[in-house]
């Protein structure tokens, strides 16, 4: 299990534990939910670095580059690894995660303005 998944399992223990004790195999369901963060957060750093703008220098690449990571991990982990907001008493409350496909469309936008300028 990735770190991902870890942070997940966690805040999942935490926050809704009665979600959690009604996941059957917890190991593989958190295993599957952290690398699928990854690859989310992997495709989002990109989208969201955008290309090499002229004249950046190596530590002003290692800034935007990081901002993005942190970025791509803040969206991902509210999308999808946060656990259900709260709880019906009898556990049963349905949840569900806001999307980021508006987000990914600006940045698509983005990028195609970029594109224009270069």
């Amino acid at each position: 299990m990735n770190r991902y998944g870890r942070q997940a399992q966690e805040a999942w223990k935490t926050a809704s534990p009665t979600r959690y004790s009604q996941i059957q195999n917890p190991e593989e369901f958190f295993t599957k939910l952290g690398e699928e963060a990854q690859e989310q957060v992997d495709g989002l750093l990109i989208k969201l670095a955008g290309p090499d703008p002229k004249g950046e220098g190596y530590l002003e690449k290692v800034g935007r580059l990081n901002a993005a990571r942190n970025q791509a991990e803040e969206i991902v982990r509210y999308d999808l690894l946060s656990p259900p907001e709260t709880e019906d008493e009898d556990g049963e409350g349905e949840y569900v995660n806001p999307s980021i496909q508006e987000y990914l469309d600006s940045m698509a936008e983005a990028d195609k303005l970029r594109e224009q300028l270069y």
